[in-house]
């Protein structure tokens, strides 16, 4: 990552630092710690207090940055602050020519919206042109009266994006400890990272295990420590991340091969399907005498079988035989736990 970018991701660390409530009059080492996890998520040391110095002395002085922020130290509380109570590099306004940048670089996202390589974005690019599209000067004040958007809350991990993405494209080897949701312990783990994907509001990457000799997927939140290994590794050619999760139903791959699955379901949920798919396979078939069916060609994985159970009574497996029995196994242990005991 360019050191000018380290250093607008510190300038806003330290800015929310400034502006915290809860914690007010930060430290220099204080603000170095929060930098560090914002960066790097751990409290190590590859930031020092120099370093913190020269942010502090930048945002006070550098005109470039588009504001000159009012730091001040408090002798009593040994403690930076704002000397302006409602100041805030968030709240600053956008000058003509910051406004157009943004409207363009919009503009040429939603061109790429429906191209295959950025499908995972599609929707967040969606976003981007309704809002722009409702509020052109991106004065969002009154717009946020009246339109409430979703929004997902920041999940652990999302630091360590910019990171990958360089060693993605540097093809440097990462090494890192992980720790699984179910294990006590993290664990060391090699990996020649190949892709980052997001699914539901979480990332993460994808790429091949030199100790395994397997291709695994890690989730960003379960990242405890990341670093650069000095080994610049080669892009396996059996390796195409347009295909890799073509059959995929959500972010697992499974080694057995995909398959049809059909679906009965119901006329309302039938429109759902219609009006938001939820596959690239995905087709939906009337049957007659009132009867809708959704029709798939994919792996039986984790989350589809939470999908499907998500529905509830608006659907019913009807094959394959094993995906039928998956639900009546979960369905049965859920009921379980609802009967009186």
């Amino acid at each position: 990552m360019p050191a000018n970018k380290y250093a607008l991701i510190r300038y806003r660390t330290i800015d929310r630092c400034l502006t915290n409530p809860g914690a007010p009059f930060p430290t220099k080492e204080e603000l170095r710690e929060a930098c560090e996890e914002a960066l790097y998520g751990s409290n190590g040391d590859r930031i020092s207090i120099s370093t913190i110095e020269k942010d502090l002395n930048a945002m006070r002085n550098d005109g470039a940055l588009g504001y000159y922020a009012p730091i001040a130290y408090h002798r009593d509380e040994r403690g930076y602050y704002y000397e302006a109570d409602d100041f805030s590099i968030d709240n600053l306004q956008l000058n003509p020519e910051e406004l157009e940048s943004i409207r363009f670089a919009a503009r040429t996202l939603v061109q790429f919206k429906n191209v295959p390589v950025f499908s995972q974005f599609g929707q967040a690019i969606g976003k981007i042109d309704d809002r722009l599209r409702m509020a052109p000067n991106l004065d969002t004040g009154n717009l946020d009266s009246v339109v409430q958007f979703e929004s997902a809350p920041a999940t652990r991990g999302s630091e360590l994006l910019m990171p990958i993405l360089e060693s993605i494209q540097g093809k440097q080897t990462l090494r890192m400890e992980y720790k699984k949701f179910q294990s006590e312990e993290a664990k060391a783990v090699c990996l020649h990272p190949y892709l980052l994907k997001e699914y539901r509001n979480r990332w993460y990457v994808i790429g091949w295990n030199p100790e395994r000799l397997a291709y695994r997927t890690y989730g960003l939140d379960r990242i405890q420590q990341l670093k650069e290994a000095d080994e610049v590794f080669i892009v396996r050619s059996d390796f195409n991340p347009d295909d890799f999760f073509l059959h995929s139903f959500g972010i697992s791959k499974i080694a057995k091969a995909p398959c049809d699955v059909r679906i009965r379901c119901s006329k309302l949920e039938y429109e759902y399907l219609a009006a938001q798919p939820v596959h690239s396979s995905q087709k939906l078939v009337e049957i007659g005498q009132g009867g809708y069916e959704l029709q798939l060609h994919v792996l039986l994985t984790f989350e589809l079988i939470q999908f499907l159970l998500g529905l509830g009574p608006a659907v019913e497996v009807i094959a394959p035989a094993d995906l039928r029995e998956l639900m009546q196994q979960n369905l049965n242990s859920t009921l379980d736990l609802y009967r009186e005991k």
